[in-house]
């Protein structure tokens, strides 16, 4: 099981795992016994993993704070979360110690249902108890605060995270950034990025295409640009998103000339372009009385169609 737990890249995960609800490393049987109770519980077998998790603890194959901190995950994976938190009351009252999984359990299952201020006082709960936050629990903020409308705080957790050593994870991060409307925090999202960059944060083109997309909202060509040739520094081909937004944004300030030079990148990489891009070089020429060249484009979109 060790084994497969390897070539699958999940040794780690379940350790670290295991690291959180303990506070020390666990016996390699500790280890193989919970990933089994997981792997059941991520198939959604939520009777099946019970019933395995109390042969287990009756035969003292798991701990039993590990075995409490499974139940809660199980139940607030079903969206019980009543019945997760009796759960974790009772563990409390046996004497077991929080855990920051648990804690982070929680936290994910109120972002999930817009809860997010719940999430949020139960960070602070979890800090008071002395339990650190680790990625995750900052990942679920992130997210939840970002998908409910709540930008600025998702930057400030951004911030926190950094601050602290950790790294959100790139989905979070793009999370954040897509939801990001106010160009001052566009700017402060991009300030974020680089700072993460600089501690070994990985973006992927959904995080340029999203700042792109905001600066350019923002009417800040300028730094759009900057961003579309670090991508292209970083050897990642921006899409079609990315290209839609330079060009439309581009004529909208009325840099026609600029927006169809990256038409032709565009199309020479074989990307196509839609009638929100013609339609956009169409009128940028018609704006300043360039019929020729407006008729041209009109032509070239009926071509392609």
């Amino acid at each position: 099981m060790i084994q497969v737990l390897c070539k699958e890249g999940r040794l780690k995960e379940v350790v670290d795992l295991l690291d959180r609800i303990c506070g020390k490393r666990c016996l390699p049987s500790v280890i193989v016994n919970t990933s089994l109770v997981f792997r059941v519980l991520e198939e959604m077998r939520i009777e099946e993993s019970m019933s395995l998790l109390k042969r287990l603890l009756m035969k003292n194959m798991v701990v039993d704070t590990i075995g409490y901190s499974i139940v809660v995950y199980a139940k607030a994976k079903e969206g019980d979360l009543v019945s997760a938190r009796k759960v974790f009351d009772e563990m409390l009252q046996r004497g077991f110690s929080v855990n920051s999984f648990v804690y982070t359990v929680f936290v994910r299952v109120c972002c999930e249902k817009g809860d997010v201020k719940e999430a949020e006082r139960l960070l602070s709960e979890m800090e008071e108890s002395g339990v650190s936050p680790y990625d995750e629990t900052f990942n679920c903020l992130i997210g939840g605060f970002a998908r409910f409308g709540w930008e600025e705080k998702g930057l400030e957790y951004c911030e926190v995270m950094v601050t602290r050593g950790l790294m959100p994870s790139c989905s979070a991060f793009n999370e954040m950034v897509k939801s990001v409307s106010k160009i001052e925090n566009v700017n402060r999202a991009n300030e974020i990025l680089t700072k993460s960059i600089d501690k070994g944060f990985v973006p992927d083109e959904h995080t340029y295409s999203h700042l792109i997309r905001g600066f350019i909202e923002g009417n800040d060509i300028d730094q759009a640009l900057k961003l579309f040739y670090e991508m292209e520094y970083r050897k990642m081909s921006p899409g079609f998103e990315v290209f839609r937004s330079l060009i439309v944004g581009l004529c909208t300030c009325g840099k026609v000339e600029a927006g169809e030079k990256y038409l032709k990148i565009m199309k020479k990489r074989l990307i196509e372009p839609n009638a929100d891009i013609y339609d956009a070089l169409i009128k940028a020429f018609q704006k300043i009385g360039d019929k020729t060249n407006a008729d041209r484009v009109y032509n070239e979109m009926i071509s392609v169609r």
